[in-house]
This record gives C-alpha cells, structure tokens and sequence, in this order.
C-alpha cells in the first residue's frame, strides 16, 4: 500500500505538461488485490491513464516515454506492476474490473480512496461495474487496438532486424505487443 500512496504523491507532483518528461500521466488506478481485504502481496497492480490517443497505448505496451516517467517516479524500482491506459477510452477491461481511482489531474490525491485501502475497504471505492454487452465492446476495441499494435511492433522489429545497433528495445516491444494481443483475444473467446 505504502508504494501506491508514494506512487499517487509522484503523480501529483508530475501532474503539469513538462518539457522534461515527454509523457503527461492523468490517472492513477488501483487494480486487483490490493482492492481486497489487507494481506501481505508480491506486487500492487495499478492502472495509469496516460494523455495520448487510445492507438498509441495498446494493452501490456508503453508508450513512448513511459521508462522515463517511470524511472523519474521510481516505479521501476518498487513492487508495482503498472498497465499504461489511454486517458481517452475506459480504464476498464477483462484485467480491470472495478478499479479505483487513487488520483488524477483534476482531483488530485484520492485521500479516501487511500483511507479504505488501507482499511481493506476497497469494495466501498471502486468503480460501479459494467454491463456485460459494454465489457465485450471494449474487449473488441482492445482488440483492435492491440492487433494493430502487434503489426506496427512487427515492421519496426523487422527494419530494424539486421541494421547496427541494439535490437532489445524493439525485440521488447515487439514481446509486449504479442503478449497483450493474445491476452486480449484469449479474453474475447
């Protein structure tokens, strides 16, 4: 819990359009367990919107400028796991149900929300759910999102295959791609 609150804190902080960081992160989202009764996790998963069209934002990818802010927030080195949403389409999805809102650009810090976190109240915060017809619409949408993702990563992987230089950040993002498209469609069948 002590690292989603740090985490909320940092968006706050890095809530202004800045020069420095080519990312503007709106939201910030608690997802999954960490939404139930209190016990010791692994990790907390958190849900952050991001101010860039829902295409550049593809499930399971970062978007360009996410390590910086990342690294800038020290979400790298504390146990979160972070899913990049678009700010311009729903948080939600077949991963994200019911999420929280811990803090965002114009509300800022959600000191309630972190209150019943920290309480095992996250049932009282989070969002209402979503009729079943709407989920699978966004699930198509994701999908369609996430293929074309997919063959974007997989032209860049393959200019960039046998030319100089390192091969890694194209290889991982042509992972994260893969991996979310196939999460995606495992969730639409």
């Amino acid at each position: 819990m002590h690292h989603v609150e740090s985490l909320a804190r940092d968006c706050a902080t890095m809530a202004a359009p800045s020069p420095i960081f080519s990312l503007w992160v709106t939201h910030l989202w608690a997802v999954g367990d960490i939404l139930g009764t209190p016990k010791d996790l692994e990790f907390a998963t958190v849900a952050l919107g991001v101010d860039l069209p829902v295409e550049d934002v593809a499930w399971w990818t970062e978007p360009p400028g996410a390590q910086h802010w990342a690294n800038a927030t020290r979400l790298t080195k504390n146990p979160v796991l972070a899913w990049w949403r678009s700010a311009r389409a729903p948080v939600f999805n077949h991963r994200i149900v019911r999420p929280a809102l811990v803090w965002d650009v114009d509300g800022g810090v959600r000191e309630e929300v972190l209150a019943a976190l920290h309480d095992g109240r996250g049932a009282d915060v989070r969002e209402a759910a979503v009729p079943e017809e709407l989920l699978r619409q966004r699930l198509r949408d994701e999908a369609a999102v996430s293929v074309n993702a997919l063959r974007a990563c997989t032209r860049a992987f393959e200019e960039r295959r046998w030319k100089p230089g390192k091969l890694e950040p194209f290889a991982d993002a042509l992972w994260r791609a893969s991996d979310g498209y196939l999460d995606v469609l495992d969730a639409c069948q």
